[in-house]
C-alpha cells in the first residue's frame, strides 16, 4: 500500500476527504488506506491576511488524527493569479510526495470537473480542454460526488472546516463561471462527465499512438511538414513533452510547427524557457538548458 500526501486547504470538500480517510469511508473504495500511510498537506499561499488561521487549522486536524503534517507558507500576495497559485501549490505537494515516496490525493468532486471542463472551453485550449483532473501522479477519490452530497456529508458528521472568501470574488474566472452554471441541468452535468471519462481514453490513445510515429531522436522535419496541422502539432507535443518533460500549450505548438516548416538548418527555436528546437536542414532534436 503507498503512501498518500493529502491535500488539505481546510475547505468543506479536503475536510470531508481527510474524515471520510480517517474513518475508512471513502466512496467506492474496496479497501481503507492505513493511517499510517497518510501524511497531511497544506500550502499557504499568503494571499489572504486569515490563511495563517487555515494553516494552524488543518495542523490541528492532523493532530486530532495522529497524522504528519507538511506545510509550507509563500509571499504569493492578493493579486496573485489563479494559474500561479495554483502552480505553488502543486509544485510544493510534488515535492512532499516525492520526500515521502507517496501519491498525491486531492478533493476534487464532480462539480470541479464541470467548471474546469468550462474554463478551458473559454480559453480555447481545444479537445483537450475536456481530459481535465487525470495527472497520473494524482488521486481524486471524490470525483464521483457533487458538491452539495460532500456538504451534506460534513454536516451529517458535524465536521466544521474553514470557509475561504475569495470563493466569492468573482474577479476569479473560476468563481464566475461558478455562480453561472448553478442553473445547468444536472443531466448535462452528468453527460459533461461521461464525456469528459471518454476523452480521457481517447487522449491516452492518441499520446501512445503520437509517440509511436515519431520515433526516436532526432526527429524527420518532413514528417510534421506533411502532416495536416492539427496531427503535426500532436506529434510535436509528443516530443516535446517525451524529451523535455514540458507541457506546451497550444499557441507554443502552433509557433513551433512554424518553426519547424520555414527555420534553416543551424537555428534554433525556444518553445518555454529552457526548451528549444535545435535544426539542421532535414532533422531537429529538443534541447533543455
Amino acid at each position: 500500500m503507498p503512501n498518500y500526501v493529502v491535500a488539505v486547504s481546510g475547505g468543506v470538500d479536503s475536510v470531508v476527504l481527510l474524515g471520510m480517510l480517517a474513518t475508512g469511508n471513502l466512496p467506492n473504495s474496496s479497501s481503507q488506506i492505513p493511517i499510517a500511510n497518510l501524511i497531511v498537506a497544506h500550502f499557504d499561499h499568503g494571499i489572504r491576511d486569515e490563511s495563517a488561521g487555515d494553516a494552524e487549522f488543518v495542523g490541528n486536524l492532523a493532530k486530532e488524527h495522529g497524522l504528519l503534517f507538511e506545510t509550507k507558507r509563500e509571499e504569493l500576495g492578493a493579486g496573485t493569479s489563479e494559474e500561479l497559485a495554483r502552480d505553488r501549490r502543486y509544485a510544493f505537494l510534488r515535492e512532499v510526495a516525492a520526500k515521502h515516496n507517496a501519491r498525491i490525493m486531492t478533493a476534487h468532486h464532480a462539480d470541479d470537473l464541470v467548471e474546469t471542463i468550462a474554463i478551458n472551453l473559454v480559453r480555447g485550449t481545444g479537445w483537450r480542454g475536456l481530459a481535465v483532473l487525470d495527472s497520473p501522479d494524482i488521486d481524486r477519490p471524490l470525483l464521483g460526488m457533487t458538491k452539495l452530497e460532500i456538504k451534506n456529508y460534513a454536516e451529517k458528521h458535524r465536521l466544521d472546516w474553514r470557509e475561504d472568501v475569495t470563493n466569492n470574488d468573482t474577479k476569479y474566472l473560476r468563481n464566475d463561471l461558478r455562480k453561472k452554471m448553478t442553473t445547468l441541468d444536472p443531466q448535462m452535468r452528468q453527460l459533461l462527465g461521461l464525456y469528459r471519462n471518454r476523452q480521457v481514453v481517447l487522449r491516452k490513445e492518441i499520446d501512445s499512438e503520437s509517440s509511436r510515429i515519431v520515433g526516436d531522436s532526432p526527429y524527420a522535419r518532413h514528417l510534421i511538414i506533411y502532416s495536416p496541422n492539427d496531427a503535426a502539432e500532436e506529434l510535436l507535443r509528443a516530443i516535446v513533452v517525451r524529451d523535455s518533460g514540458y507541457y506546451p500549450t497550444r499557441p507554443q505548438l502552433r509557433h513551433a510547427l512554424h518553426a519547424v516548416k520555414v527555420l534553416h538548418g543551424g537555428k534554433r527555436y525556444e518553445i518555454a524557457s529552457g526548451v528549444a528546437l535545435m535544426f539542421t536542414t532535414t532533422h531537429f532534436v529538443i534541447v533543455k538548458s
